[in-house]
C-alpha cells in the first residue's frame, strides 16, 4: 500500500510538472521580424514556425513593409506594448533599433538577432551566416573564375544593412590578394528586382569590358540572370562570370541555364529554427550562449542537385 501511494505521489507531482511546463509555454508568444517581405525570409518563417509548434509556444510572423529603419522601430514599439515574450529580428539599420532594442530588453522582452546583426545593441546573441567570412568565400570564388584579372560590379541590397556590408567587407578582403582586379560599382537596389534589373542593365551598358559580377543579397542573382537573357547582352553570357547569394528557383534556374556560375547559399530555415528554440530556452531561464554561424554552401552546377541547407 505504501508503495502504491508513493507512486501515487510521484505520478502526481510529475503531472503537475508537466502541466506547468505545459501552462509556462502557452504564456509565451514569440515574434519574428525578418528584414523585408522576400521568398528568402519565407524559408527562416518556415523554421521559425516549425520551432514554435515543437514548443508549444505563440508565434507572430511581423513583416516590414519597407526597408527603412524607422518601419522596424516601430514595429519593436508595438510587440513591446503587446508584452510579447522574446523578440527576433532580422535588421534593416543597425544603429536605428539599438535603442529600442534596450527599450524591450528594459521590459523584460528576451532579443536574439538573426541573418542581418545589431553588434552594437543589447541583443544577447545573432543567428546566422557569418557574413564577411561568407564574403571572402565569394570573392576568392571570383578570382579563382577570372584568373585573379577583370573589372567586377557588386550589386547589393539595402545600402546601410550590415549583414550585405560585411560581405562586401569580405569580398574586398579576399580581392586585395588580387591587385588585378579592379571593383568599378558598387550599387545598392533596396532589395528590390525591378530595380536590380536596372542596376544591372546600367552597369553591363556602362562597362563593356567588365568580367564579374557579384549579387550580394537576395535579388542579385535573379536580376542578373534576368538581364543576360535579354538580346541586348546575349554575348556577355559566359564573358561575364556572376557570383550570388541565396538559392531562390530563379537563381537556381540562373545556374543550370549557365549565367550564374555559383551561389552563397546560407540555411534561412536553420536561421529561424534556432531564432525561435534560443528565444524560448532564454525565456524559460537557461543563459545565452555566443554567436551561432549557421554557414554557408558554395553551389554551382556541379552540386546542384545534391547538397543541403
Amino acid at each position: 500500500m505504501n508503495t502504491f501511494i508513493k507512486t501515487a505521489r510521484a505520478a502526481m507531482v510529475t503531472m503537475a510538472m508537466l502541466a506547468g511546463t505545459a501552462a509556462m509555454a502557452q504564456d509565451i508568444t514569440i515574434a519574428v521580424v525578418p528584414k523585408v517581405a522576400v521568398p528568402f525570409f519565407d524559408d527562416c518563417n518556415t523554421g521559425a514556425q516549425a520551432a514554435a509548434d515543437a514548443a508549444g509556444v505563440g508565434y507572430q510572423w511581423v513583416v516590414p513593409q519597407n526597408t527603412q529603419g524607422a518601419t522596424q522601430v516601430k514595429i519593436m514599439e508595438d510587440l513591446i506594448a503587446r508584452h510579447v515574450s522574446g523578440i527576433a529580428i532580422s535588421v534593416n539599420e543597425p544603429k536605428s533599433v539599438e535603442g529600442v532594442i534596450k527599450q524591450a530588453i528594459d521590459a523584460g522582452i528576451k532579443v536574439v538577432t538573426f541573418d542581418s546583426d545589431s553588434a552594437g545593441s543589447a541583443r544577447s546573441l545573432y543567428i546566422g551566416t557569418i557574413n564577411k567570412q561568407a564574403g571572402v568565400t565569394m570573392g576568392k570564388s571570383m578570382a579563382e573564375k577570372l584568373g585573379g584579372k577583370g573589372k567586377v560590379a557588386i550589386i547589393t541590397g539595402q545600402l546601410g544593412a550590415s549583414n550585405l556590408n560585411e560581405r562586401i567587407d569580405g569580398v574586398k578582403e579576399a580581392l586585395a590578394a588580387f591587385p588585378d582586379i579592379q571593383i568599378v560599382a558598387t550599387e545598392g537596389t533596396e532589395d528590390d528586382l525591378a530595380k536590380a534589373v536596372s542596376v544591372t542593365e546600367a552597369i553591363l551598358r556602362g562597362n563593356p569590358d567588365l568580367a564579374g559580377i557579384f549579387g550580394m543579397s537576395q535579388v542579385g542573382g535573379p536580376a542578373v540572370a534576368k538581364v543576360l537573357a535579354q538580346q541586348e547582352f546575349a554575348d556577355r553570357k559566359g564573358a561575364v562570370a556572376v557570383f550570388a547569394f541565396d538559392d531562390l528557383p530563379d537563381t537556381i534556374q540562373g545556374v543550370k541555364d549557365g549565367y550564374i556560375n555559383g551561389i552563397m547559399v546560407q540555411r534561412p530555415v536553420t536561421m529561424g529554427k534556432l531564432a525561435v528554440e534560443q528565444l524560448v530556452s532564454q525565456i524559460k531561464g537557461e543563459a545565452a550562449g555566443g554567436d551561432i554561424d549557421t554557414g554557408v554552401t558554395v553551389v554551382n552546377a556541379d552540386n546542384l542537385g545534391s547538397y543541403t541547407k
